[in-house]
């Protein structure tokens, strides 16, 4: 694109311009800015000489990172923890978007999207605090219901093969909702006229959803799906964090939480930016991959 060119379309687009400025500045503070000290990964790190002052060690860190015993099953917890989530989550807010869009009276409907927006405000704290009141085996209200089932006394945040599960429905209630709305605005574009014709010829709800609101959200799912795969090692840290304990730890240690034990914890800030870039890099790999997937199969693709 030609210089002109480009400035004759800020000027015609100033105000839009201005209005993304602040994204754009925040953007490059707190994500460019800091990739300088990705450095750190290839480097041993002293207080005493800055980023740029230690003894250059190359791919030491990534070696040894690889080579340790925790390697394989950091790897396994966290692909595992990702994968059940984008597998089980990702289709919950198109079913919701689905239904959602089903509601023809505008206040049920309005109260029922408040109703299921509500739970993405909720602080991870308050969340895990919730889940350790209302899971446990003595005084938790889901305690008790198992307990009156004949389940016995079942921790389910101690448990190696319950802490996923319970994870993942937990993720669902409180994102499903707020995850839902960019379905719904793909919805909102369909034309009215298409939903009065499917009428005149007879189609059901269902038919309606299969032919005329499923099509309309392809394109919008697949740009999702291709992000979703993106963050393939990137589960998070706070909530796995706060919902770990010795008794989950064996599946719930994660590389998020291994690199925040490593750097903060054991002051190894080599290492952990080294698994870090090394998390990053993966991620990266997906996306892409999962980009030229979806641009030969749909041609639908983010570049």
């Amino acid at each position: 694109m030609r210089s002109g060119t480009v400035l004759s379309t800020l000027k015609r687009d100033y105000q839009l311009w201005i209005m993304v400025l602040p994204a754009i500045a925040v953007i490059f503070i707190f994500s460019y800015i800091p990739m300088y000290g990705v450095q750190l990964a290839f480097r041993d790190y002293n207080f005493s000489k800055g980023l740029t002052g230690g003894e250059w060690q190359g791919l030491y860190y990534f070696k040894q990172f690889i080579d340790s015993y925790l390697f394989s099953d950091l790897m396994k917890n966290t692909f595992f923890i990702s994968l059940t989530t984008i597998i089980v989550g990702f289709p919950a807010p198109i079913i919701l978007a689905l239904i959602l869009n089903q509601i023809r009276r505008k206040k049920a409907k309005q109260l029922m999207q408040t109703t299921v927006y509500l739970p993405h405000f909720i602080s991870v704290i308050v969340l895990v605090g919730m889940l350790n009141v209302l899971l446990s085996p003595e005084t938790g209200i889901v305690g008790h219901m198992m307990k009156s089932i004949g389940l016995g006394h079942i921790n389910l945040l101690a448990s190696t093969s319950t802490f996923i599960p319970t994870y993942v429905i937990s993720d669902i209630w409180q994102h499903c909702g707020w995850n839902s709305i960019i379905y719904l605005a793909a919805l909102s574009t369909v034309d009215p006229q298409l939903y009065d014709s499917a009428k005149i010829d007879g189609a059901n709800r269902w038919q309606t959803i299969r032919y005329i609101d499923f099509p309309a959200l392809v394109p919008t799912i697949i740009i999702l799906f291709i992000l979703s795969m993106g963050n393939i090692l990137s589960t998070g840290f706070e909530k796995i964090f706060l919902m770990q304990n010795a008794l989950n730890l064996p599946v719930s240690e994660v590389i998020a939480t291994y690199v925040y034990k490593i750097g903060i914890v054991s002051n190894q800030f080599s290492m952990a930016s080294a698994i870090g870039l090394f998390n990053t890099v993966i991620n990266f790999i997906f996306l892409f991959a999962m980009n030229a997937i979806s641009k030969r199969v749909s041609n639908t693709s983010l570049f």
